[in-house]
Order: structure tokens, then sequence, then C-alpha cells
């Protein structure tokens, strides 16, 4: 018998404005997996994500990471219960050094109070230090340790998106959402993304991935979920997508970049 999926999303609706934004989605990530959401623009996919994360509430359906119907919840008690997201935009404190973010970023994973803190107990000590040291571990991780001291406004974009997926990885969670990691990236620093999402899941976190850039797409996806109006078009491997004459039509003249897919094959 095959393992329960990690994320659920089950007939799913949302109306925004009187308008179909999204309309009977359903799809689920098994654990282990790197799951690319893709579509033209408009097609409802950073709204799937909204609802997925609780920033958004459905008309209809449910969302269940690990059995639990998340829909109702707050995302501060979603990202908790180790399902995170990153932004479009680049979510890093500009004028604190890059060790700085890294050691805010990991206040999830805190347990002292804010008493123990301020009297400096044993506990609080302690656990200060075990989180300065993930701290470097995770600079270490993304390869920006050389760049602790830096504020993280003068990192090149690539460096601040790597940081900004390191942040939202900072909680350890089960399952991250990156929306759009590789938007503005050049192509060495979309390669220098794509290893760290592959460093990512090979030390076990689950990928969900909104992404423009088909051809990192169909070096990256186990799998990819189509949406285009609102409506799941097709669902597979990368090799089955390719091909599919109702993905093609979706995006001939829409999005950019589905002949290099094609010659990422």
């Amino acid at each position: 018998m095959s393992a329960p999926p990690l994320l659920s999303v089950e007939q799913v609706a949302v109306q925004i404005g009187g308008l179909v934004a999204i309309a009977d989605l359903s799809f689920t990530v098994a654990e282990g997996e790197v799951v690319s959401l893709i579509g033209p623009n408009g097609a409802g996919k950073t709204t799937a994500f909204n609802v997925i994360t609780g920033y958004m509430r459905p008309r209809d359906g449910r969302v269940r990471f690990r059995g639990q119907d998340l829909v109702g919840q707050a995302p501060e008690r979603i990202a908790a219960a180790g399902l995170v997201r990153s932004f479009q935009r680049t979510s890093i404190f500009g004028r604190c050094t890059v060790f700085e973010n890294a050691r805010m970023a990991l206040h999830l994973r805190g347990r002292t109070g804010l008493l123990g803190a301020l009297l400096r107990l044993p506990a609080a000590r302690r656990e200060e230090a075990r989180l300065q040291e993930e701290a470097w571990a995770m600079l270490d991780f993304v390869g920006l340790a050389a760049r602790a001291d830096t504020p993280a406004e003068s990192l090149a974009y690539g460096e601040q998106r790597r940081l900004g997926i390191a942040l939202a990885a900072a909680a350890a969670p089960q399952l991250l959402l990156l929306d759009e990691p590789a938007a503005g990236l050049n192509p060495s620093e979309t390669a220098e993304c794509m290893a760290l999402i592959r460093r990512l899941r090979d030390r076990g976190t689950t990928i969900l991935l909104v992404e423009h850039d088909m051809a990192m797409v169909m070096r990256i996806s186990d799998r990819i979920v189509v949406l285009n109006q609102g409506r799941v078009i097709a669902a597979g491997p990368p090799a089955e997508i390719r091909e599919d004459p109702d993905v093609i039509r979706a995006y001939l003249g829409g999005a950019p970049g589905w002949e290099s897919a094609h010659a990422a094959a």
C-alpha cells in the first residue's frame, strides 16, 4: 500500500470579486518529491499557494497536510506545523547582515520564552548557542557563509534570492513552497538555484514550486501540475507534460520558454 500524500488539495474553488480564480483544483504532493505548479499568467498558481498557506480561504474544497485540514488556519499556525513558503519578492531584512537574517529566521526553532531570554538563564544561553551554530550551518549550506557580515541589501540579486530560500528553509519545514525562486536570475544564478533546491530535497525537504522558467521546471521536477484558467489541464512527469497537446496549446503565444523546455529534454 502506498503512503498517503504529504499534501492533498481537494476540489478547491476560489472566487475573487465575482471572478473564478480557481475552479475545482485537485492535486497531491508525495513526501520527498519536487512538484512544479505551472501555467500561463493568470492561471491561478499564486492563488493556489495563498490558499494552501492560509493567506486566502477557498469558497469550496479542502487542503490537507499530513491528513490535517488547513482551511481556516492562520498562516503562522500552518508554518509552525511544517508547511512554509517563500514569496515572489525577496523576503530579507536589507539593513541587517546576512548572519542576522539567518539568526532571525530561526525564531520558529526557539523554545525559550521571553523571560528566560531576558534573564539569560542557562537554558536560554544553550539555546542561543545552538541557534548560532544552526545559522552558520544554514549559510554554509547555501554558499553565503563568507558573506555573513555583509548587509543583505548589498548582496547580488542571485545571492539575495538564495538567502530568501534559506530563510524560508530555516524552520526545517517538511514541505517548502517556493514562489518563482528563479525570477530575474541569469543562467548561472538559475543553475545555482536549481542546485540549492536539489540539496534541499536530498536532505529531506519536499518542494512545491511555482516557476515560469520552463527549462528549469523540466530539469528539476519529479512531477508537474499544469493550470490554465483556474483548472488542472495536465499532470504527470516532465516527459509527458512536454508533449501534452493541451499544455502546448495553453502556452502557445503565452508564457515564454516553451521552446527552451523542449531544448532541455
